[in-house]
């Protein structure tokens, strides 16, 4: 069976792509991909959402999203999509299972994973004082301190905003300079709210027995000596990876691994390809934006067809009208 549009990946913007696919009459499939959910089934309380009066879980503004998707017509499959073959048409999605799924238009939705220390106190508090977005859960800690890892222009973006809303910000480094642009470092160095640790690395995130942060533990790479920082929360901010890995070869895409779209809109360079969200989005990574996105590229994907269905019905010879020779 070939789908008129095949979604890949299932946070925000593949699912708010889905109810827009779905509302057009595409019957979309969905591959639920890397993390069904995306980046929100990690995040606790999430209270810059628009439309909800109080703070929303993450996994439930996810849960809600998939229900009206499939409300509105969307087919899943709990599947990752390992190759594909964009090179003819129909396109061809294989999943980790080695299922082909076939379709007309493809919208790829993977989103982005945030580059991770690797430690088991980082992942049992992930949610719990522990993020890798200080603009999604930065003001959930107002007035309190915060602990920043990472050296480049994300962390230092990250201690920068973060320094408006807490009281302190400790960002640690495991060298003794940082790798972020100068304009970037000039403005956290001359933060008072923001002081740094060099030399070291966080090798543990300690709950004191609760399940909320309360400090980490920081070894000196040089010395190997080890000291605590107490702290209220978290933030990991050494970079985000775009799962792309599997379209190597087959979509354009920068450095970095983000695919590349034409300004304003989702189309990528295979025409009846698309690109939403985290996938295509190195700056913002917000729900808000991805949803926007996948948005947009269920618009872009149904004049795509639309046009196609049209050229196809105009160049069919008409009926023959009842009682003509």
């Amino acid at each position: 069976m070939v789908h008129d549009v095949l979604i890949l990946g299932a946070g925000a913007a593949g699912y708010t792509a889905a109810i827009y696919a779905a509302r057009a009459n595409r019957r979309p499939l969905l591959l639920t991909g890397y993390q069904p959910g995306g980046q929100l089934t990690i995040t606790t309380e999430v209270e810059n959402y628009p439309g909800f009066r109080h703070s929303i879980q993450g996994p439930e503004l996810m849960e809600q999203m998939r229900d009206q998707a499939e409300r509105a017509g969307t087919l899943f499959v709990a599947s990752e999509a390992a190759r594909v073959d964009f090179s003819s048409r129909p396109f061809k999605v294989w999943g980790d299972d080695d299922m082909l799924h076939e379709a007309r238009a493809v919208i790829v939705a993977t989103g982005a994973s945030a580059k991770l220390l690797g430690i088991e106190s980082e992942t049992r508090l992930m949610g719990y004082g522990v993020s890798a977005c200080a603009t999604c859960d930065g003001p959930l800690f107002k007035g309190q301190r915060a602990v920043v890892i990472g050296g480049g222009d994300t962390a230092m973006e990250e201690a920068n905003y973060l320094a408006r809303l807490l009281r302190e910000v400790v960002v640690v480094h495991r060298r003794d300079e940082l790798r972020a642009s100068k304009i970037m470092q000039e403005r956290a160095l001359a933060n008072p709210k923001i002081r740094f640790v060099w030399d070291s690395e966080v090798s543990e995130i300690l709950a004191e027995g609760r399940a909320q942060v309360s400090g980490v533990t920081v070894r000196d790479v040089k010395t190997g000596a080890f000291t605590q920082i107490p702290t209220d929360a978290v933030f990991v901010a050494i970079g985000h990876r775009p799962n792309t890995e599997f379209l190597r070869g087959q979509m354009d895409m920068d450095a970095r691994g983000y695919l590349k779209v034409e300004k304003g809109s989702s189309r990528t360079t295979i025409a009846g390809v698309f690109a939403a969200g985290d996938v295509a989005d190195p700056h913002y990574r917000q729900a808000v934006t991805a949803a926007g996105s996948g948005c947009m590229a269920a618009i872009d994907a149904e004049e795509f067809l639309a046009l196609e269905d049209h050229a196809r019905l105009s160049r069919e010879p008409a009926a023959q009208a009842p009682g003509a020779r």
